[in-house]
């Protein structure tokens, strides 16, 4: 939860940045060192330097740049090259961009008896130091705006499925109480670091498509389909809980389309969450590989409930008189 609310703030924090720079409410130097919270934030730990070293200016000593520095000055935008002799080199510029800012604010309080030297001088000076400001509000822009639409996107996504979950929640409430504990326990064990905890995750995602199996075509004697001039047996009992419930879309929805989606989609999450749970059963302990992985298999879970849920409730509808 820490984390989220970490996201959050880098979210609100980014898009108030966005508009300081836009608006030129606040110096560049200051929304650079903001920006280096935005980073950290995020976890981008190279940027966060960076900011850090775009507003302070970057270390160097009477032997140079480290290489280090010299890695982040170019993921900055502030190595150049520069012909000496008729041999091109590469130099870095390493001033802050504070010191950029002073020295405007500088010459454009030059004194009105200043000699026409000093006044061209300084005007050069503004010339230079505003366009060295302008690389610099396009790298420090670049980056938070990267990060404000990237966190945008992922809370539209997130936004969605916990719609999803919701109704899902509600309906499931009324089919198999029992499923919403197993889904609260589901979303805990996703918030975890602990790749047991995903693998049980997963592992409840396919008892829970069992008891909405159970719940709306519990077991019964196999059946016999025509597949072309062949027969075909459908498994119906305790165990195909994925064969019972693509029987019940099939025998409750007049659209084919639906059919072949939903169908598909249960089929793919079946095969895959009882391959993961015999595996399990089995002691290996290496089947969730991933937080993100273990992700998808609830999202997809929560789907497919929600398409036959939402089929139920259907059906419910055009059976009241």
């Amino acid at each position: 939860m820490a984390k989220q609310g970490a996201l959050r703030e880098a979210l609100e924090l980014s898009e108030a940045l966005l508009t300081e720079i836009e608006m030129s409410t606040s110096t560049l130097s200051n929304v650079a060192l903001k920006a280096g919270r935005v980073a950290r934030l995020v976890g981008q730990f190279d940027q966060q330097q960076i900011m850090q070293y775009e507003a302070s200016g970057y270390p160097s000593s009477p032997k140079g740049v480290s290489a280090e520095t010299w890695r982040l000055a170019k993921i900055a935008g502030r190595v150049y090259s520069k012909k000496i002799q008729g041999e091109s080199k590469e130099y870095a510029r390493l001033e802050p961009i504070e010191q950029a800012e002073a020295e405007i604010k500088v010459a454009m309080n030059l004194s009105p008896n200043a000699y026409p030297r000093e006044r061209t001088e300084s005007a050069e000076l503004i010339k230079e130091k505003t366009k060295f400001i302008a690389s610099r509000r396009a790298c420090v822009y670049d980056f938070i705006s990267s990060v404000y639409y990237e966190l945008k996107f992922s809370q539209v996504a997130s936004d969605m499925f916990d719609r999803t979950r919701l109704k899902v929640d509600s309906k499931i409430l009324e089919v198999i109480p029992d499923a919403v504990k197993r889904f609260s326990a589901v979303y805990e064990n996703l918030l975890s670091e602990n790749d047991e905890d995903w693998s049980n995750a997963v592992h409840s995602c396919r008892r829970i498509l069992q008891d909405t199996a159970d719940a709306l075509y519990p077991a019964r004697a196999d059946k016999t389909v025509l597949n072309g001039k062949k027969e075909r047996v459908i498994k119906l009992g305790n165990d195909n809980y994925i064969n019972r419930l693509i029987a019940y879309v099939e025998e409750n929805s007049e659209s084919k389309r639906f059919n072949e989606i939903v169908g598909s989609h249960m089929s793919y999450l079946g095969e895959r969450l009882d391959s993961i749970f015999q595996a399990a059963q089995k002691g290996s302990h290496d089947v969730i590989t991933s937080q993100d992985e273990a992700d998808r298999y609830v999202i997809y879970t929560y789907l497919v409930i929600g398409d036959i849920l939402q089929l139920k409730a259907k059906i419910g509808a055009d059976e009241k008189p």
